[in-house]
């Protein structure tokens, strides 16, 4: 399960392209493609790029208008979905990332 206090981290074996604001994420494991329309995209980026989730929560709470509640419930499940996909990996945020080998 995602939580606010975890850091997202963008495992090895992905890979991403962006092009006009939208995103393709490839699981070089797997072999599959996802695409991020605007929104994923910057979700994405706020979340891979922040010491934790929470502080991409609330920079996304400054960029859209929605409530708190319906915003975290939407990232969650985001992020979520890219961790059971493989696109991502969250850690306690005093964790180092995984070794690659």
């Amino acid at each position: 399960m995602v939580e606010l206090t975890m850091r997202a981290v963008v495992p090895p074996h992905v890979l991403i392209r962006q092009l006009d604001g939208e995103s393709v994420l490839l699981n070089l494991d797997s072999e599959r493609y996802f695409g991020l329309d605007a929104t994923g995209t910057r979700m994405w980026e706020l979340a891979t790029t922040q010491p934790c989730i929470a502080v991409a929560f609330e920079k996304l709470q400054e960029e859209y208008e929605v409530e708190p509640e319906v915003l975290r419930n939407h990232l969650t499940e985001f992020l979520s979905g890219l961790v059971e996909n493989g696109l991502l990996q969250v850690l306690p945020p005093d964790v180092g990332p995984t070794p690659t080998i």
